[in-house]
């Protein structure tokens, strides 16, 4: 049978290669890992997880046909769990990153309910950021 732990990686095919590695290394704090640029690809550590960034038009990039746009997406969002999750601290880092971070809210992801904000990558792909979970009232048992 097959157990699921956690994400492993997760594949965005990209047009703003540059701008996608300075958002998710400058703003969300992954590392570069791996850069394969003779394919396409660039991997970015994201704690025990991968972020894989696919350049539009690269040899790989090519077998996936479009690039991603307003009507075109691969993905409807990522979700990170991070840790420590301090509300006003993350709200302040983001907004020194001109990312504005919208309202922290309670919701359900793997572990449960706790909170939670959403933000847009430089090419409109939706990022969770994820903390701790917590008691909820809408909690089901």
């Amino acid at each position: 049978m097959i157990q699921i732990r956690e994400i492993d990686h997760v594949v965005l095919r990209v047009s703003k290669l540059d701008e996608m590695i300075d958002f998710y290394c400058d703003v969300l704090g992954c590392r570069l890992e791996k850069d394969q640029s003779n394919i396409g690809l660039t991997q970015l550590r994201a704690g025990a997880c991968l972020v894989d960034l696919v350049a539009v038009d690269s040899e790989l990039g090519r077998l996936g046909g479009s690039a991603p746009g307003s009507q075109a997406r691969n993905l409807d969002h990522v979700c990170f769990r991070i840790a420590p999750f301090d509300d006003v601290l993350i709200s302040e880092h983001l907004e020194k990153h001109g990312i504005d971070p919208g309202e922290i809210e309670s919701r359900y992801g793997a572990e449960g309910y706790g909170p939670s904000v959403y933000v847009n990558d430089p090419e409109g792909n939706t990022v969770e950021l994820k903390g701790p979970p917590s008691f909820h009232s809408d909690e089901v048992a």
